[in-house]
């Protein structure tokens, strides 16, 4: 099938879509392709996901306004369905490619399943199909890993037998679908006229500007943009410890900096989570790292990790006024997910305290409203913990009653990781208080 075939057939919705992997990214784009009218063939590696889907019910946790609900009317009205076996494939005429792309405890990127699905796609693809890969991927992983194995796996030729093209996806858990539609998207293609017919798809679902440019431009700018908010994130986080270091607040100082013109200081807090922000720069320096020296990257990611060791020490701290040694407490950890009103674990902040936690001899509670092993009432999990730690900006943990806290407290102790809180809030119901960023 040419270019132009695939573009009436996009143009009248009659093209058949794939969305391998299912999961935060993959799954409410193919709800949303499949609601705009769209056939959607999903695949996912877990059969229990897939088994979810097929029934209506979104496996994804956490508040995703509108998600739950449009799975289940496009899978009723029969125009997304999920499967494990990539030979469903074969009826595709695009697919979107939406699997996860972490890096190694070295920062080098780990494609294991961005490989698999290649590999296991070739075997299924047919004549002028036009493959997206939405992963987040290092500049020049299109040219030099995705190209020259999914020709290999199916015995074709780029831009002969089908085309090829990269659209980093922009969402955040929480605002899935919201983000899908309101937020530009850069459409990279291996030749204009792959860029321009990704334009013509991607416009069924998004509101937001198509930009159509080449792959290495679309790996550049999303690596960039979440290489640039972790470079932010840990100025705020360093500004954070000055302030601690010297007397200061950085809330307030974050409030006043930003009433100067151009200036937006980011919040600072307890660490960097999730799939994209923690691995992102690392993959944008990853082709360039013997090339040229790479300063910036890896300071900033170095000030973000080291945030919840930070807090643990914050919380030391806090016990030796009580006259308690860390070893001997019980301290409940309130949120586990990475970002508030979600439940995605990956890479939490959380998690690395906890483990500090445990290794450094305390008991640990967790609690989190949005994480199936960690839900219940955060005031009965309070009963006799010597201190409780903020790591997450949860709007339950807002709307906590501090007294009620304070009440079930054996040692009235509080570090606040995410500035849910204020001092004078503390005060008034009897807490030790440290929060971060406030000397």
């Amino acid at each position: 099938m040419a270019l132009t075939a695939l573009q009436h057939k996009i143009e009248d919705r009659t093209a058949v879509i794939g969305v391998i992997g299912l999961g935060y990214v993959g799954l409410p784009v193919a709800c949303l392709f499949a609601h705009s009218g769209f056939t959607v063939i999903g695949i996912d590696v877990k059969a229990a996901r897939v088994e979810k889907i097929n029934q209506g019910i979104s496996p994804i946790e956490g508040d995703e306004p509108g998600l739950a609900e449009m799975l289940q009317e496009v899978v009723a009205a029969q125009k997304l369905r999920a499967a494990t076996d990539y030979q469903e494939l074969q009826a595709c005429d695009v697919i979107l490619i939406s699997v996860e792309t972490p890096v190694s405890g070295d920062h080098k990127p780990r494609y294991a399943a961005l490989k698999h699905a290649l590999r296991d796609l070739g075997a299924a693809l047919q004549p002028g199909v036009l493959v997206i890969v939405e992963s987040t991927i290092a500049p020049g992983t299109i040219a030099h890993t995705v190209k020259p194995l999914l020709e290999r796996s199916s015995g074709k030729q780029v831009n002969r037998d089908f085309f090829l093209g990269h659209c980093p996806e922009r969402v955040m858990p929480g605002r899935l679908l919201a983000n899908l539609r309101s937020v530009s998207r850069v459409c990279g293609g291996e030749t204009p006229e792959t860029a321009t017919t990704m334009v013509a798809l991607y416009r069924h679902v998004v509101q937001a500007e198509l930009d159509p440019t080449d792959c290495v431009t679309a790996e550049l700018v999303k690596t960039t943009e979440n290489a640039y908010r972790d470079v932010n994130i840990a100025f705020a986080n360093e500004v954070a410890l000055i302030c601690e270091a010297v007397g200061g607040d950085v809330w307030k100082v974050r409030e006043l900096v930003n009433k100067s013109p151009g200036r937006a200081m980011l919040y600072p807090g307890a660490g960097v989570g999730g799939h994209c922000i923690t691995k992102d720069p690392w993959l944008l320096a990853y082709e360039a790292w013997n090339k040229i020296p790479i300063r910036l990257i890896p300071a900033a990611r170095a000030v973000n990790d080291g945030m919840p060791l930070h807090i643990l020490q914050l919380l030391e701290e806090t016990l030796e006024i009580a006259g308690k040694e860390l070893e001997e407490t019980r301290i409940l950890v309130l949120g586990y997910a990475y970002l508030e009103d979600s439940d995605d674990t990956r890479n939490s902040p959380s998690e690395v305290l906890v483990t500090w936690l445990r290794e450094w001899g305390a008991e640990v509670v967790v609690h989190d409203p949005f994480v199936p092993e960690y839900q219940g009432d955060a005031r009965a999990m309070a009963q006799g913990c010597n201190a409780v730690v903020v790591m997450v900006k949860h709007t339950a943990y807002q709307n906590l009653e501090l007294s009620t806290i304070r009440a079930a407290l054996a040692t009235p102790i509080m570090v606040d990781g995410r500035g849910v809180f204020s001092a004078e809030q503390a005060q008034q119901v009897g807490l030790i208080y440290r929060r971060v960023g406030q000397g």
